[in-house]
């Protein structure tokens, strides 16, 4: 009865420990946002909801502008579909549209981490992945690409969540309906369409057919419901780069906006963005299918995750979500990895954490720096920080599954060896009794 007891009291003692450093992590969050605030004051959230209010006005949704100081007019840049979901939300005012976002962020967060906490955690922990989303999330809140997500009031933790139900929990239990998330990711904005690409490459077909007729369906009801938007996007509005900003702002963390820093304010040359991100595409799907077919998939999908962001011609801090799995795997890899080589991986993840806690655009104003090329290596690592790591992860994660933590050997000295078996004598055949001899006289 002590003994049981005395586990029990362990067991209260190893939760209290966890709620309060799962307290501690919380408060140590609330603290930075209470020093940081919100220094972009839910800019793109405006955008959505003035743009939206414009076009129930009865104007064309793709001609509002928003000013920038910085970049000059900016537009509404999602799909019409896009817009007929969000639409909603100009019978709300602004702040309580705001609040509903910045509450939306932060549970999509903990759900998408706890998605892949169970997904990249072994069977036998995945317990205790509840306790370690409570303990992750607060960390994740403060690197950059979460920081901006709340304080501009996107909609791109949306997107995440929707494409890692579909691969963390739909398509392992093989639901007929796995790939409609990904396919209505694709029709609200286009960038998420390489994870049907992914489906494709690695053979799984009904979900890829899911994924396109409904990515198809919604942007034909789009179309019939709001034709003359449909038809400006599709045929204009989507091709204008210069509607998201310039290529060269220091926020642009893809390879094309690395090109365009070297030779701003020039535009970058077009053949070798061209050719740099047809190899990255290459290069990041050979690796995923490699992951997916060692039985790693989440890894396969952070490495598209991380390869859309380097392709595209614009992706903004908010936009690089994948470094959260990245991390998480690596640890989850590292468990089976020898005590220096984890050291090593240790010190390199406590590198990246700081260098997403620093960012890009958050704590440097590059002002005219701006439009000027970056020929200092100082420069040219703080304005492509986010660009470089992708690169670095693309290349360096691991495809193969993780190892096995190795079992722990108990203590003590070694138990002897058990003794050889004695061998028994070959005593030959038994020589008849002599009461079977007279027997057999007797008969005779």
């Amino acid at each position: 009865m002590d003994e049981v007891i005395n586990n029990g009291d362990r067991t209260v003692s190893g939760i209290a420990g966890r709620v309060v450093a799962c307290t501690v992590l919380a408060g140590l969050a609330a603290l930075f946002y209470a020093w940081y605030g919100n220094r972009h004051h839910y800019f793109d959230l405006h955008i959505y909801y003035d743009a939206l209010t414009w076009w129930a006005g009865g104007r064309n949704l793709y001609d509002y502008a928003r000013p920038d100081p910085v970049q000059g007019a900016l537009y509404f840049t999602y799909t019409p579909f896009a817009a007929m979901i969000m639409r909603p939300m100009v019978l709300l005012p602004f702040g309580g549209v705001a609040v509903l976002f910045t509450v939306a962020t932060i549970a999509l967060l903990a759900q998408t981490t706890q998605l892949t906490l169970r997904t990249a955690l072994p069977a036998a922990d995945r317990k205790s992945s509840w306790w370690l989303t409570l303990a992750v999330v607060p960390a994740v809140l403060i690197i950059e690409p979460i920081r901006e997500n709340l304080t501009l009031g996107q909609i791109n933790m949306l997107l995440v969540a929707m494409v890692l139900v579909d691969f963390c929990y739909a398509l392992p239990r093989h639901r007929k309906y796995a790939g409609i998330g990904i396919g209505l990711a694709a029709a609200i904005k286009l960038i998420p369409a390489i994870f049907i690409v992914y489906l494709a490459v690695t053979r799984r077909w009904r979900a890829f057919t899911v994924s396109v007729v409904s990515a198809a369906a919604a942007t034909l009801l789009s179309a019939a419901i709001a034709p003359r938007e449909s038809w400006l996007f599709w045929t204009s509005a989507l091709w204008d780069s210069d509607r998201v900003g310039q290529a060269f702002y220091t926020g642009n963390q893809s390879i094309k906006g690395l090109l365009a820093r070297l030779v701003a304010p020039s535009p970058p040359s077009t053949v070798l963005w061209c050719v740099l991100a047809a190899t990255v595409t290459i290069v990041g799907l050979l690796r995923a299918v490699r992951a997916h077919r060692a039985g790693n998939d989440l890894m396969g999908v952070t490495l598209i995750g991380l390869t859309a962001g380097l392709i595209s011609p614009i992706t903004w801090p908010h936009h690089i979500y994948w470094f959260i799995p990245a991390m998480i795997l690596l640890l989850v890899h590292a468990r089976g990895w020898a005590t220096r080589r984890r050291i090593l991986l240790w010190s390199g993840l406590a590198t990246l954490y700081a260098a997403l806690i620093w960012g890009t655009v958050s704590f440097i104003v590059w002002g005219d720096a701006e439009a000027t090329p970056t020929t200092t290596p100082r420069d040219f690592l703080l304005r492509n920080l986010f660009v470089l790591c992708s690169l670095l992860l693309l290349l360096t994660l691991p495809t193969a599954a993780p190892l096995a933590r190795a079992t722990r050997m108990p203590t003590g000295p070694a138990p002897l060896p058990a003794p050889p078996p004695i061998p028994k004598p070959d005593l030959g055949t038994p020589e008849p009794s002599r009461r079977s001899a007279r027997m057999r006289y007797s008969a005779a």
